[in-house]
């Protein structure tokens, strides 16, 4: 067989997967509150965005990509592209520092940030560059502006775009700083988890707009009121990332000893968010303590409000009596 007709064969692959993809999400229910999410995923090949990408195996990584040899290889590659799964697309010494996210987050993620026509978006970490895609395609390249520290992965980022036909903002430099001179913006997306909220994202957003980021284990949405307050809840949706890289983000504490406490806390994953909430201002114990008391809180009953220079997360009440302050 002819490279064209494998190539043509693999084009069909994509187009059958992504469609399948697209089918998935629909009925993971992610972009029920937004449908015309679904144009962005059947228009965006993600393919495009992932030439290569990891798979763990015993000891380490695998390397997975389009221009395999192999053509069985290469058709594992069309489907673990299509896959609702992350992927891991660029290691460093053996650990993990970019992912392209599970598609279905994503577009819960999209679907929350409640974009609208004319809305200017900025998202922290670029990633592969296909969130900005997705963005780009429902808003239009100049609304969109994407930010990441590391050269190497704007500079794919971009290609990944310009071979997709999209070509919002791509910037190199530290995300926690945001883009001055792109705001104001009326949506933030962050792809990295954070342990604070920068004070330049809402100094750069109109009022009104809205941030949404992972935090702890899970997804925090801010209303923006101006450049001094901004407040919201958690979503009950569980969310993992690579954290978020810059001079300005203070490192993740250590994971605190559990051994004393009761197994089925310990491997609760509800439990483990408010350990990850709290880290160096509740212990384990006094964590357990409030877990218990408060029959096990969901996500949604967290919030974090940032005022001025002060920042805190908090249980049911931004004034209430379960309140931590933020880095």
């Amino acid at each position: 067989m002819s490279a064209h007709a494998l190539d043509h064969d693999l084009d069909d692959l994509a187009t059958l997967a992504q469609a399948a993809l697209v089918h998935e999400i629909d009925r993971s229910g992610a972009w029920d509150a937004d449908p015309v999410w679904r144009e962005a995923f059947e228009a965006v090949p993600r393919h495009l965005f992932v030439p290569y990408y990891y798979v763990g195996v015993v000891g380490g990584f695998e390397r997975v990509w389009g221009e395999d040899p192999d053509l069985q290889a290469r058709e594992r590659w069309i489907r673990g592209a299509y896959a609702d799964a992350p992927l891991a697309t660029r290691v460093r010494d053996g650990v993990l520092v970019s992912s392209s996210s599970q598609p279905s987050l994503m577009a819960k993620m999209l679907t929350e940030l409640e974009v609208r026509d004319g809305d200017a978006v900025l998202e922290i970490g670029a990633g592969t560059g296909y969130n900005a895609a997705l963005l780009a395609h429902r808003l239009g390249d100049d609304l969109v502006t994407t930010i990441d520290l590391d050269a190497e992965i704007t500079e794919s980022a971009r290609r990944h775009l310009d071979a997709a036909g999209y070509h919002p903002i791509v910037v190199t430099g530290d995300g926690a700083r945001g883009v001055p001179e792109r705001a104001p913006f009326d949506r933030i997306i962050a792809t990295c988890a954070l342990t604070s909220i920068p004070h330049a994202w809402l100094a750069q957003c109109n009022p009104g707009a809205r941030i949404l980021a992972p935090f702890a284990t899970g997804l925090i949405v801010l209303r923006v009121r101006d450049a001094g307050y901004a407040e919201g809840r958690f979503l009950h949706t569980p969310a993992y990332f690579v954290p978020l890289r810059g001079v300005t983000r203070p490192e993740q504490p250590e994971p605190q000893h559990l051994g004393a406490l009761p197994r089925r806390a310990r491997g609760h994953e509800l439990f483990r968010f408010l350990l990850t909430l709290t880290a160096d201002r509740l212990d384990p114990y006094e964590a357990y303590t409030l877990w218990e008391r408060e029959n096990q809180p969901v996500r949604e009953r967290y919030g974090i409000t940032v005022s001025g220079e002060r920042a805190w997360a908090w249980l049911d009440d931004p004034e209430g009596p379960y309140a931590w302050p933020l880095p």
